[in-house]
This record gives structure tokens, sequence and C-alpha cells, in this order.
């Protein structure tokens, strides 16, 4: 019957406002699933995205870590070897450590199992930093030349002659170098260099610059500022004269 009506075009009218009534549907269902899949097409990427940054992120942090392991190393190796030319390894055994600390005294990591022992002198460069005072099995704690315990001989040179006088540490980073006879030459700007009397430490080693001459009339002796030659904050090297 359904099939006759079709033939003699009975249903066209039926058929078109079926199509106009289900069709806004249809459209909509197709719309609404194409939206969804759009929008965990979009959580995926996103998720994909996110994933592919953190791993961009830990690949260059991890780059950024091998960068800055490669340039201490780099720089480590240029201490050493400037190292060498101030004190002849030949001469003198040298045990490198680094800085771990920094309080009244420096702290290095190396200790007793390294051979450090207390009355050792620690150098940089052609520098005297400080003598170890105490020691741990993994551990030492430097003596810094400004500290208010420390005492060294020491003397100045320049063209005019030759100044003489004991090293003292001040508090903060004051060093003064006191009994410098008055008929002695000391001027601004000249180095200090140690005289290597007490035995543990080498002459020659730079102990400051002169920053200010102190004088009095009618006073048997005159003193002079220092100012060091490096901040020991600085260094990423030190280096500790065995026996």
């Amino acid at each position: 019957m359904i099939f006759v009506l079709d033939i003699i075009h009975l249903l066209d009218w039926p058929k078109r406002l079926l199509f106009y009534i289900t069709n806004p549907v249809s459209f909509g269902i197709y719309n609404t699933n194409r939206n969804v899949g759009k929008q965990f097409h979009f959580i995926f990427q996103a998720r994909f995205a996110a994933q592919e940054n953190k791993a961009l992120k830990e690949q260059v942090g991890k780059l950024l870590s091998e960068n800055a392991t490669l340039r201490k190393k780099l720089a480590e190796t240029e201490v050493l070897v400037s190292q060498e030319k101030h004190l002849d390894p030949s001469t003198y055994n040298l045990l490198p450590a680094r800085p771990i600390g920094l309080g009244r005294y420096l702290k290095i990591d190396k200790g007793e199992t390294s051979g450090i022992k207390v009355g050792q002198a620690v150098v940089f460069e052609g520098n005297y930093v400080g003598k170890v005072v105490t020691v741990s099995p993994a551990s030492s704690n430097i003596q810094l030349l400004t500290d208010p315990d420390s005492k060294v001989a020491g003397f100045s040179q320049n063209k005019e002659g030759k100044g003489k006088g004991i090293i003292l540490g001040q508090f903060g980073t004051e060093i003064l170098m006191d009994k410098i006879l008055h008929e002695e030459k000391v001027a601004e700007d000249d180095l200090v260099y140690s005289e290597g009397l007490e035995g543990f430490l080498p002459r020659g080693l730079i102990l400051g610059r002169v920053s200010q001459v102190l004088e009095r009339e009618n006073e048997v002796f005159k003193q002079a500022k220092l100012q060091p030659i490096f901040d020991v904050r600085d260094l990423e090297l030190v280096f500790v004269i065995e026996d």
C-alpha cells in the first residue's frame, strides 16, 4: 500500500514534512558530535603538548646543568694551570680543595682522610689565603689572613726600599701591617709579601696591597692598612701546601 502511494506521489508531502522536521535534528546531532570530537581532539593535543613541553624543559634543564658542570671543570682546570705558574709543583705538594662554607673560618671539602693537618698553609695562585686550624675526616677550617687571631711576618717592596712588619688580621676585611720602622719605605699600592719565618709559610706569597700608611710623629713605629688582593668568596679552588 505504501509502495503504491509512493508511486503515485501521494507520499511526497509527508516525506517533505518529515524531512523538514528531522533534518534540523540530524544536523544538531551531527554538529554536536563534531564539536565533541573537536573537544576530545583539543584535549588530546593539549595533553600531548604539555607532555612534550615538560620533556623539552627537562632536556633544557639537563643541558644547562651539563653546561654549568663543564664550565666549572674548565674554570678549575684553568686555576690548576695558573697555580703551577706561581708555586712550582716540583717544590711544593699542593692539594686542591673546594670552599664549601664561610663564617669566621673558610671551610673546605678536604680533611684528615686526604692528609690535611692543622697548621698547613692554604694558598691561591701566589696569594696566602690562611692556615688550617681545625680538621675533621672530610673537611677543614681555614683561619683567614683577616682573622683577629692571624699573625704573620711580612715585608713590602718598592723602588725606594723595603719595609718589614707584622701582618695582623682585623675585624671584617681589614688587615694591618704593624711595627714598621719609621725610616723604612712603605707607600700606597705597594704589595706586601710573606717573610716565611713561621715555618709553615713559604717566603714571597702575596699578603695584600697597601691602601693607607699611618704615621705619627715621635712614634717609633708606623703602620699600614692592607687590602686583600681577592675576595675569598669568589674562589672556586684553594690549595693546601702539604708537608
